[in-house]
């Protein structure tokens, strides 16, 4: 699983998208554990993600608090949360997992972008936006071992591919997702109704209109602010302007239609409210790195899958 790094900006730190291949899963696992050699500065995601923990030691940087990491912790880390600088020294003699994915693996029905967060009820305990750091929750201890088993599974799947893993992947994903809801039930309620009210009307605002012409003018009338006001906060919150938000919900239905369809590339680029398909191909290619109609012959190539 590819993610691009978006340089930090004055006010904000770098922030990381993921990019699936095409026909690939986008999901994706990481081992957290001692003697891991990556590291990472303060960063944001544009996606979900989960960090899980089976043993005691280490520390995590989140927002602006630092948490010792006991057993079971489960941190539920929201697109937008600020995640501090990390050092596999920081996982002492920890063993642990992370779990990140984007809303297209739940389904071609789930809405793109920041909105399917708000609307999916699996998703809502990654409704927050901002710096305000990950949700941290705590495993009972009867069930770590089977949190443990299912995301071992999970990577499993994604890395031998054998028949029928799309499926295999996306239930044990699924499954993970409603361990979070039901941990985080005391927290849904407030998530559902008190949480970023601005954001939410933005997001239905793009997903009602991106296969139409828009603008960061445009959205911002619609929400009754100033276009300044409305690109600070919202990349403040989500650590991207509106318009990377309008083209991210475009490329998710691009991505979609050239999988799914045979529309020509034009049509499949107008349908997404890009009406030019010498600009929608640029487009598409600066975020993937290659033509729609590469992607596209890529994905229907089984190897590529």
């Amino acid at each position: 699983m590819r993610t691009v790094r978006t340089a930090p900006g004055r006010d904000r730190p770098a922030t990381y998208s993921m990019l699936p291949s095409p026909g690939e899963l986008p999901v994706g696992t990481w081992r957290l554990e001692h003697g891991w050699t990556a590291s990472f500065e303060e960063h944001t995601h544009d996606f979900p993600g989960l960090a899980y923990f089976q043993t005691s030691g280490g520390q995590l940087h989140t927002g602006r608090r630092t948490f010792p990491i006991e057993a079971g912790d489960l941190f539920v880390i929201a697109p937008g949360d600020v995640v501090g600088r990390f050092q596999a020294s920081d996982l002492a003699d920890n063993q642990g997992w992370g779990v990140f994915f984007t809303a297209d693996a739940l389904g071609p029905d789930v809405p793109g972008a920041h909105l399917a967060w708000r609307t999916h009820p699996l998703l809502f305990p990654f409704v927050r936006g901002g710096a305000i750091g990950a949700l941290r929750l705590r495993v009972p201890e009867p069930d770590r071992a089977g949190w443990a088993t299912r995301i071992q599974t999970l990577r499993e799947e994604l890395t031998e591919r054998r028949d029928g893993y799309r499926e295999a992947a996306l239930a044990h994903l699924v499954l993970l997702l409603v361990g979070v809801s039901r941990l985080a039930a005391d927290v849904v309620d407030d998530l559902r109704e008190n949480r970023e009210p601005l954001l939410a009307e933005v997001f239905e605002v793009i997903e009602r209109r991106y296969a139409r012409p828009l603008s960061l003018r445009d959205v911002a009338a619609a929400v009754n602010i100033s276009p300044g006001h409305l690109t600070s906060t919202v990349r403040r919150q989500t650590g991207r302007t509106v318009q990377q938000w309008i083209t991210e919900r475009r490329m998710v239905q691009a991505r979609r239609l050239l999988a799914a369809t045979d529309l020509p590339i034009g049509e499949v680029g107008r349908r997404v409210g890009f009406p030019d398909p010498g600009y929608f191909a640029r487009a598409f290619g600066r975020t993937h790195g290659m033509s729609p109609a590469r992607w596209r012959q890529a994905g229907s190539d089984p190897k590529a899958r």
